[in-house]
């Protein structure tokens, strides 16, 4: 796995996964505080020149955690022991999405990196707390991910 992606012409020069990761968070919070399409917004700052450059897999993984949000949603509601969706911090939410959608959809991202990236994430972006919830919920999903991949 690459540490730097490639350029994309218009989009300014390499990101990081982890930047990338970190805007694709940045972006699906921005929409959910919006109440609008992450999608939607995310075709409004490709390619803008006020904006910083969106990396190519920011766009995947925005679109991809939009595209499979509802089974997303209903994993992470079935593990996060206690906690409905609407109790949680909007940043956990949004961080724990990208990791769920890293851990079953993108098949170049290992589990456990999927999982480490998203508690570094929470613990850049959320409470003191968020990180061990993140990596609580996300360990739960992880010892199945297998079997959900299978399946899903």
């Amino acid at each position: 796995m690459p540490d730097k992606l490639p350029p994309h012409p218009n989009r300014g020069g390499s990101i990081s996964r982890r930047q990338a990761r970190r805007r694709a968070v940045e972006m699906l919070y921005e929409a959910a505080q919006r109440d609008a399409d992450a999608v939607t917004l995310l075709a409004d700052r490709v390619g803008a020149v006020e904006v910083d450059p969106v990396a190519d897999y920011t766009i995947a993984v925005v679109e991809g955690v939009t595209t499979r949000r509802e089974q997303i949603d209903e994993l992470l509601s079935e593990h996060s022991q206690g906690w409905t969706l609407d109790r949680m911090p909007p940043v956990d939410l949004a961080v724990l999405r990208v990791g769920v959608y890293e851990m079953l959809w993108s098949a170049d991202v290992p589990d456990a990196v999927a999982i480490d990236e998203a508690v570094g994430l929470a613990k850049e972006l959320s409470t003191d707390d968020s990180p061990r919830f993140v990596n609580g919920v996300l360990g739960r999903i992880g010892t199945i991910a297998d079997r959900l991949r299978a399946v899903l």
